[in-house]
């Protein structure tokens, strides 16, 4: 059985879904691995280092995707990609379902089977496939160097001799594995940090952090069943903006990580809440290429408002794609090995594995 990977668009994407130490992890469970050309010297990875593997190198994409049994990719494949891919291969990577409606009907279609690692259920021994967790976190991380770029102060506390600078106040929206790494990293370099989230559970986590948790008062629970954070109703809205309002005030970066799974990313920062922020403030929106959770916010772009920065992040794991690549390959071989069964040498789509069933796509 053969996992094949062919380069992305790297105008797009310069993660890739294989690296030389995952491919080698691959071809201990007994599988063959081939890649196409080039595949990844965009990240000075050269050929030779899977050849030394014992990758086998194909001169196109058309090679790999006629020659493999299943196909790794970073994001859903293009048009033409899905015309060359075969039936009955298996395809796994990010495919977003929800934003790839079309492309997905024609790869179920053409007897495809396609697993999208998005999907992926919560539990205990989905952990080492999880790549929103080891995405996110890097996120979270690079959502602070970037914001402290950006910031035209300094972020420390610092006392001179001409005086003292007062810390920064940073205020991170939502308290996922972004928003929760964003904290980590504001305090290690000196900054005052609250958060919110609609998930009372995630107290606890930003408080062990060192963050201030800012509490909106509810009767309803906002978490689903999966851990993730669901859509709010207009009353905790209207109460989640009358909070915003205080805190915004008193802030000056304000990174927003929240997300919906399967849906546009919650508006939680209105104009007017953006203009109550100091003129040198800025925002840091991640959710922005979901639809954005601040007004003002577009994808890939830096709109001022009132001398206020409104920071649209676009395709933010192309600024870490070495180690976002590492990570997410690493959550695919986790896939890969819980997929394939060594004793009847092929993979083995066993509905009743509920990280298989979960991650499935059966329709859209």
């Amino acid at each position: 059985m053969i996992v094949g990977s062919t380069k992305e668009n790297t105008t797009l994407e310069k993660r890739i879904s294989i690296t030389p130490d995952s491919a080698k992890n691959i071809i201990s469970l007994g599988l063959k691995v081939c890649i196409e050309k080039n595949y990844a010297s965009h990240l000075g990875i050269q050929d030779d280092e899977f050849k030394n593997i014992g990758v086998e190198i194909k001169n196109s994409s058309t090679e790999v995707f006629t020659s493999s049994n299943l196909i790794t990719k970073v994001n859903c494949p293009s048009e033409e990609e899905i015309t060359i891919l075969k039936e009955n291969t298996i395809l796994v990577g990010m495919l977003n379902p929800s934003k790839n409606k079309n492309q997905i009907h024609k790869i179920i279609h053409k007897k495809i089977k396609p697993f999208s690692l998005e999907l992926l259920p919560r539990i205990t021994r989905a952990q080492s496939m999880d790549v929103l967790s080891s995405q996110s976190n890097l996120a979270g991380y690079r959502a602070v160097v970037d914001c402290v770029a950006e910031f035209e102060k300094a972020v420390p506390m610092m006392m001179t001799a001409a005086g003292t600078v007062p810390a920064a106040k940073v205020l991170v929206i939502g308290a996922g594995v972004a928003g929760l790494q964003a904290i980590a990293t504001a305090k290690r370099l000196g900054a005052i940090v609250s958060a919110t989230d609609v998930r009372s559970a995630s107290k606890e986590q930003v408080e062990s952090l060192g963050g201030k948790f800012l509490t909106v008062e509810q009767s309803e629970d906002m978490e689903t069943a999966g851990g993730y954070a669901k859509e709010a109703s207009d009353d905790y809205k209207q109460k989640q903006a009358d909070m915003m309002k205080e805190a915004l005030k008193k802030n000056d970066i304000i990174i927003c990580t929240a997300l919906i799974p399967g849906k546009p990313a919650p508006r939680i920062l209105t104009e007017d809440l953006v203009k109550l922020l100091k003129p040198g403030s800025l925002i840091y929106d991640l959710a922005s290429e979901q639809g954005g959770n601040s007004a003002f916010s577009e994808p890939g772009k830096i709109n001022t408002i009132n001398g206020i920065k409104v920071i649209g992040v676009k395709s933010l794991m192309n600024s870490l794609p070495l180690t976002a690549s590492s990570l997410y390959a690493k959550n695919l071989f986790s896939f890969i090995r819980n997929l394939y069964s060594k004793e009847k040498k092929d993979f083995n789509i066993n509905l009743e594995d509920e990280i298989i069933e979960k991650s499935l796509i059966k329709k859209v």
